[in-house]
């Protein structure tokens, strides 16, 4: 089996034909720490999860930031005469949903500096997605993509919405600031399936005039690659496994386009690492029922690894793979070495504009001179599907303040801002220093 026919042919020379099976808050996701293996990674974390109104899984029920979308009944609203295609890259040929949530931040912070709001406005015409990382956040959904079928009868084309799956039980095993709202040893797995994902594939398919990209589960897969020796991670493996493949198979439909999180180059670019990931994967896709059910993978979810090599502070320590093009070329080849061909690739682009700002590879939460990279755009190079911004620019990836709860180490080492508030709350200030920093600027 090979990954579902793409538009256009990843040009990697990659090897194989047998298998079923990489735009939060989350250093969250994505922020997972530097690794050669398993013992290298122990004592480094991972982040939270974000997007408009991102929080982590401890966080609130449906607020103001998730009414803020008129609330209109969960139907398909999409102009009849856009075609929506299914089956090749999502992002080509439509336009992507611009989240008033995410603007409304964006204004809150030119409330505080109106002498850049000229520079911070241009903010609110990006589109982010939306992290979908508790429960209560699932009827929101139907609210987003009524908004985007909205703007797609407006357009006149498709409108894409980009939506992160992120509330597996035991989440984010290896950090502290993302940890969420269901527990394995308390039937979380069971309820992650009936009442979480069985939810929002009701809303999808309530929703089929629209096109929809799901990114599943930051940093699920990519911790039992390299995490198992964290007691927490060890415990959660069976339930990891069992409900992506689930995410996956339940919510695969014609209009939906999924892409698997796959890490980054600074966690898994070792050759061993990659290795690891890709049979991983191979297996949770066959027990999904194939790997025709996705599009891809999505990497670099709310991290800071560069799309091009630029001298760096800290020592690659043999990683071949020094920047993210690098990463998912190498990943590619990797991913068919199982028969894993043609593979596609979504990758975060929302804070990579900057290198040589971290001391540490692993430095994941809130890195101090972090700027906007490239923006989001549908078929920037050969094999990536779209740069997107998975990671709203302004959310925190988690608190500094060490008597906080959810509090991890890594919001305060060296290379972390000081000043952030709990993982998915705006951090003003970090938001204007990210715009002023953009590479390209805006």
């Amino acid at each position: 089996m090979t990954i579902r026919p793409f538009a256009l042919r990843f040009s990697l020379l990659v090897a194989a034909t047998a298998l079923g099976a990489a735009c939060s808050q989350s250093s969250g996701p994505g922020s997972q720490p530097a690794a050669r293996d398993a013992a290298s990674v122990a004592d480094a974390a991972a982040g939270a999860p974000p997007a408009t109104g991102n929080t982590d899984g401890a966080s609130s029920p449906v607020g103001a930031a998730d009414l803020a979308v008129p609330p209109t009944p969960s139907r398909d609203l999409g102009a009849p005469p856009v075609v929506v295609p299914s089956g090749g890259n999502p992002y080509a040929g439509a336009a992507m949903y611009l989240n008033p949530d995410y603007a409304r931040e964006v204004d809150s912070s030119i409330a505080q500096d109106p002498t850049d709001a000229a520079l911070l406005g241009k903010m609110k015409s990006y589109s982010t997605a939306i992290w979908i990382d508790t429960i209560a956040k699932v009827p929101s959904i139907a609210r987003y993509l009524d908004d985007a079928a909205r703007q797609q009868a407006a357009a006149g084309k498709p409108v894409v919405t980009t939506f992160v799956i992120y509330d597996l039980p035991n989440r984010d095993c290896a950090a502290n600031a993302s940890n969420g709202e269901l527990t394995v040893d308390q039937g979380g797995l069971a309820i992650y399936k009936s009442q979480y994902i069985d939810a929002i594939a009701a809303i999808f398919r309530a929703h089929s005039g629209q096109p929809i990209v799901g990114i599943v589960e930051p940093d699920s897969l990519p911790n039992i690659a390299t995490n198992l020796s964290i007691p927490k991670c060890a415990a959660s493996e069976s339930a990891y496994r069992d409900g992506v493949a689930y995410a996956i198979a339940t919510l695969s439909q014609p209009h939906v386009s999924l892409y698997v999180d796959a890490a980054h180059a600074g966690w898994l670019g070792w050759p061993d690492n990659m290795t690891r990931i890709a049979t991983i994967f191979r297996d949770v896709l066959a027990a999904a029922g194939g790997a025709s059910k996705v599009r891809g993978f999505a990497t670099d979810t709310a991290n800071y690894s560069v799309l091009h090599e630029v001298p760096e502070l800290f020592d690659y320590q043999y990683n071949p793979c020094h920047d993210e093009l690098t990463y998912v070329q190498k990943l590619g080849v990797a991913l068919g070495a199982v028969g894993l061909s043609n593979a596609r690739f979504l990758i975060d682009t929302s804070r990579d504009g900057l290198g040589g700002i971290r001391a540490q590879w692993g430095s994941w939460c809130n890195v101090h001179g972090a700027g906007l990279g490239q923006r989001p755009v549908a078929d920037p190079v050969a094999g990536v599907d779209a740069y997107c911004w998975v990671k709203p620019p302004g959310e925190s990836d988690g608190t500094s303040d060490p008597q906080a709860p959810r509090f991890d180490s890594s919001c305060a080492n060296p290379d972390a801002t000081p000043g952030a508030p709990q993982a998915g709350q705006w951090f003003h200030s970090y938001f204007v220093n990210l715009v002023k920093n953009a590479n390209p600027p805006l």
